[in-house]
């Protein structure tokens, strides 16, 4: 495994503690201040992401499928970031500290909504990580280094378009709670 794939590892890594540090500050020793400190530290790990994937591609390195996944762990990161802190918030409230509802599943109408949120949010994520592919294509110039990249960003279109396709099936065939 190449060093940038560790980086994104790192990062992934990186992630999840903060926010688990942040939600452990907040809500176990009553801290919220240096709990949003650490939440806040999500968007530095991938700003960190962003430096090391565009250093390595500077010095001449040849864009692999490494490289696609950084930048779409960055579009991913900043699309869905928001929404994974609530969706451990809400857990970490409910499992851990007993307080709140319990998180429930959702069915009909309401899962309709969530699902096609979700598949917003891939497209907002596709944007955010198909920019920085393109970019990343444009800058190096050469479709020999770049072939990776141009390949990754037609999986994620086809797996964008997959998702949308299921999100706009649960009209038609929406989830019913089970009896």
């Amino acid at each position: 495994m190449n060093f940038i794939a560790w980086i994104i590892i790192a990062c992934e890594i990186g992630f999840w503690v903060a926010i688990v540090a942040g939600l452990v500050t907040r809500y176990i020793f009553n801290n919220k201040r240096l709990g949003l400190f650490f939440l806040a530290l999500t968007p530095v790990i991938d700003l960190l992401l962003l430096i090391v994937t565009a250093n390595d591609l500077y010095n001449g390195a040849i864009a692999t499928q490494v490289h696609a996944i950084a930048a779409i762990y960055l579009g991913v990161s900043v699309a869905f970031g928001k929404s994974m802190i609530r969706w451990a918030d809400e857990r970490f409230l409910y499992y851990v500290k007993r307080q709140g509802p319990k998180p429930a599943r959702k069915y009909g109408l309401a899962h309709v909504k969530h699902s096609m949120k979700g598949s917003l949010q891939h497209v907002l994520a596709f944007l955010i990580g198909g920019a920085f592919l393109l970019i990343m294509i444009y800058l190096i110039d050469d479709t020999s280094k770049t072939e990776a990249l141009s390949n990754m960003l037609q999986l994620w279109a086809l797996i964008l378009v997959i998702d949308l396709l299921i999100s706009a099936s649960y009209f038609i065939w929406p989830r019913h709670e089970k009896k």
